[in-house]
């Protein structure tokens, strides 16, 4: 049986590679066509794919998450004619294994690919299946999934973690759940609020002090670093750190030791780090006002939190835990909520995100009062006239692409409209995004303030072409 799968467009290239692989004793099969290969992982039980660019009109790249979500989950590397440090870059954020520019060195190929197929022999032990304790985590979307599992590697591993994502995407929350299914779990999980650590006592607030190291310090304190020896400590906006405690810490980080204000010798403290930020670390890093080494060393596992407009496949089940939550909390019968409350719900941008949902449905559930049912009125004005704003300045929109209906014809609901016509206006936005920044991903970022992955993540989704 093959364990390899090559899918290129150059046939003649299949077969040298193929014979190649044999001779050192790695079976391999091919296809010409991205559809029949795809077909061929169906049935069969590939543990790597070496893909080609040449399989088809669909770029190779644009494939790799295809690719990921058939039943073997096999390894991918990536054969490209493009010497474009983006593409590579692209690559591995889609998943690939590695990305070998054309013509392809084969001994090194075959070095990779046998490093590849170890890997996926010994995955299945390292990751066996556990049971997720989400805590408090919920919705079943595919993006929400692969954060899923990402916290699960995470968890399984002693590595720092970085966080990022908006204001209110539950940054702490997954913090909280790495920790929660870690060994740790049984030790302290240590919060610090770098943003609102003081200037003159972050050092003694991190790292402790003894008595009479400075004037207010009347008693021995024990710092938040070490109150998390054996757990988990958790820098929440560490791009809020000063400069001068940034260096401090990356002491820290290295010997994972320090000395307390005014202390005479250096104490230990066993802690696993998990660090979360709202802002952009890397632009922080070339513009010199974060460290790099101090950057470097924190994203050891990196996950990004998508924003709650981009999870509307979960909204559904957020509102109903969020409702039952705050229906106990008050302690009166859980509420049900109208179609039209769900459609505004949808309608609204969130730029609060989770926090703000929360928050709006807490004071839905408050305004309604005895009522069974929560309608658009219980939520807030300024939710409503956002919603409104939006139709409205939509209507011309409509009025001019859309032809009148006739009795009997079915007009579409407001969700409906709205995931039509936000597709086309994102579609237009990119389309002149790639015009304007010539296809160059670096300016296009730095135009939209979209990061890298979820720049790439949607021109894929509206099949926009970097030329474009």
């Amino acid at each position: 049986m093959s364990d390899i799968l090559i899918i290129d467009g150059d046939a003649a290239f299949c077969q040298s590679l193929m014979a190649e692989l044999a001779r050192h004793n790695l079976h391999a099969a091919h296809s010409t066509t991205l559809s029949k290969g795809l077909a061929m992982l169906h049935v069969g039980e590939f543990s790597l794919v070496l893909l080609g660019d040449e399989a088809g009109s669909k770029n190779s790249l644009e494939f790799l998450s295809t690719l990921r979500e058939v039943p073997s989950r096999p390894e991918i590397i990536v054969m490209s004619k493009s010497r474009d440090p983006d593409a590579a870059e692209a690559a591995i954020r889609g998943g690939a294994w590695n990305f070998m520019p054309k013509p392809v060195n084969t001994q090194r190929l075959m070095v990779l690919a046998e490093r590849a197929l170890e890997y996926h022999r010994e995955r299945p032990a390292k990751c066996a299946p556990v049971s997720l304790r989400r805590e408090g985590i919920v919705g079943n979307s595919r993006l929400l999934n692969s954060c899923l599992d990402i916290v699960a590697q995470a968890a399984s591993t002693d590595v720092n973690v970085l966080i990022t994502g908006e204001t209110g995407t539950g940054k702490e929350l997954f913090a909280r759940a790495i920790h929660a299914n870690s060994s740790r779990s049984g030790k302290p999980f240590v919060v610090v609020d770098c943003a609102a650590l003081p200037d003159t006592l972050v050092e003694s607030m991190l790292f402790g002090h003894e008595r009479g190291a400075f004037t207010s310090a009347e008693n021995r304190s024990i710092g938040l670093v070490k109150q998390a020896d054996g757990g988990t400590l958790f820098l929440d906006e560490v791009g809020e750190l000063p400069l001068s405690t940034q260096k401090v810490f990356l002491r820290v980080l290295e010997g994972r030791s320090f000395r307390p204000v005014g202390g005479a010798k250096e104490i230990t403290s066993n802690f696993r780090l998990l660090a979360a930020t709202n802002r952009d670390l890397e632009a922080m890093v070339q513009a010199d006002t974060f460290r790099r080494d101090l950057f470097y060393r924190l994203r050891g596992i990196r996950l990004e939190l998508s924003p709650l407009r981009d999870l509307l496949d979960d909204l559904n089940d957020l509102i109903c835990h969020f409702v039952r939550r705050a229906c106990k909390q008050l302690n009166i019968d859980n509420k049900g909520f109208s179609p039209d409350f769900l459609d505004t719900l949808l309608q609204y941008e969130w730029p609060g995100n989770i926090r703000e949902l929360v928050n709006a449905l807490d004071q839905a559930v408050v305004r309604a009062g005895t009522e069974p049912i929560l309608y658009p009125q219980h939520l807030s004005r300024n939710i409503r006239a956002n919603v409104a704003r939006l139709l409205v300045a939509e209507l011309p929109e409509l009025e001019n692409r859309t032809p009148p209906l006739t009795d009997g014809e079915a007009f579409p609901s407001l969700r409906e409209y709205r995931e039509k016509h936000m597709a086309e206006l994102e579609t237009w936005y990119l389309k002149n995004l790639m015009l304007v920044s010539k296809g160059e991903i670096t300016n296009a970022c730095r135009l939209s303030g979209l990061s890298r992955p979820r720049l790439y993540a949607l021109l894929k989704q509206r099949g926009v072409e970097r030329g474009s």
